[in-house]
């Protein structure tokens, strides 16, 4: 097996093959569809695309560099999640966003947690997070 690998680097099939990966699309768990698809579509801002199953419990939204978020509804979502595990957004203009969430009172903090606050990272990155209506972290930046 060492050998093949040592093969495999050497002769670059190894990272050719990885370099052809690209994202298709994040699956997140909802327990409400419509409330879901309100966050998303009004305080996020994504684009509705259009969604395979046609089913009442998938809703499929544009994310960029031919990505999709997919949202399912289905039961039993967790009741604790970490804000370690999180989406991440880019956007341009933050500081319109962010108006955009004082003016609906939609809550937003820090890393650290601290409410109504940005975080700069190391890099000089703005960071905000917010929570989907089943407590899903979403970092929001400006590292666009």
């Amino acid at each position: 097996m060492k050998a093949l690998l040592t093969f495999l680097l050497v002769t670059g099939i190894y990272m050719t093959s990885f370099s052809q990966i690209k994202v298709n699309h994040i699956a997140v768990h909802v327990s409400n569809l419509e409330n879901s698809k309100k966050f998303y579509e009004s305080i996020v801002g994504l684009k509705e695309i259009d969604e395979p199953f046609k089913d009442g419990l998938h809703a499929w939204y544009d994310i960029g560099g031919g990505a999709a978020l997919h949202i399912i509804e289905a039961p039993n979502v967790p009741t604790q999640i970490s804000k370690v595990n999180h989406l991440c957004f880019s956007m341009k203009d933050m500081d319109s966003f962010i108006k955009t969430l004082q003016d609906t009172n939609y809550p937003f903090e820090s890393w650290p947690g601290e409410k109504g606050k940005v975080t700069i990272r190391v890099d000089g990155i703005r960071q905000i997070y917010i929570q989907d209506p089943d407590g899903m972290w979403l970092e929001i930046n400006d590292d666009y």
